[in-house]
């Protein structure tokens, strides 16, 4: 997906609440993010009672945005002194359903968006946040490529081997999803209401029992811990 993001990664796993450039809060440049969108975002249902926070928003070059993610539980970190397998979260992919369409400078096309592109980014975020401790510094680039090229392959290949399906309420309606484990988290992936797709991955805490929701007040993501 041809994209950039408004709000770059944080070390800490992408959490936007620590202050920002120019003076700005990051929370503050983060949410202005949110509120740009054409479209509604999505989150954990009123099910879900722990901490909520902002992640960052991805657009064109035209300053379009096409995506973006809700944090829920633990902040995803890779610090050395917090342990992956003691983290508890969930974070939910919002992407607009586009069609195909011309570039914004006209010189190329963009691609349909699609459940497929729910599921790459729902893959690559889960990567961000992994990390094999147990592994060499030089090697960890290449474990990186290595696993991202994989989950481009799962993400473009829904009805292969790799995922199974799970029915899981998007506002209170049962919605079929795509989804597959992995030996660091879950990620899934599937079409809702509103124009939109979405896409989630977690770790620590089951799949099995989310339920998603348009979120009422994207502020309340910002305000929260």
């Amino acid at each position: 997906m041809e994209t950039t993001s408004r709000a770059e990664p944080q070390a800490d796993g992408g959490r936007s609440g620590r202050p920002g450039s120019q003076g700005v809060p990051g929370s503050r440049r983060a949410l202005d993010g949110y509120l740009m969108a054409s479209f509604p975002w999505y989150g954990l249902d009123e099910a879900f009672t722990g901490p909520r926070w902002l992640m960052q928003v991805g657009a064109t070059a035209d300053g379009a945005v096409e995506h973006g993610s809700t944090g829920h539980g633990d902040d995803p970190t890779l610090r050395g002194d917090v342990a992956q397998d003691e983290q508890r979260f969930t974070v939910v992919v919002t992407v607009a359903d586009r069609p195909g369409r011309r570039s914004p400078d006209g010189t190329g096309l963009l691609e349909p968006t699609t459940v497929s592109s729910a599921a790459w980014l729902a893959g690559s975020g889960l990567l961000s946040c992994t990390w094999p401790a147990q592994l060499e510094r030089a090697l960890r680039q290449d474990w990186l490529e290595q696993q991202t090229a994989l989950a481009w392959e799962l993400a473009d290949d829904l009805d292969g081997g790799g995922w199974t399906r799970l029915s899981l309420p998007v506002d209170g309606q049962p919605t079929d999803f795509y989804y597959r484990e992995a030996e660091y988290g879950w990620v899934l992936a599937g079409a809702a209401p509103h124009g939109v797709h979405l896409g989630a991955y977690g770790r620590g805490m089951s799949a099995y029992g989310l339920g998603f929701a348009v979120v009422k007040d994207i502020q309340d993501y910002a305000e929260r811990p």
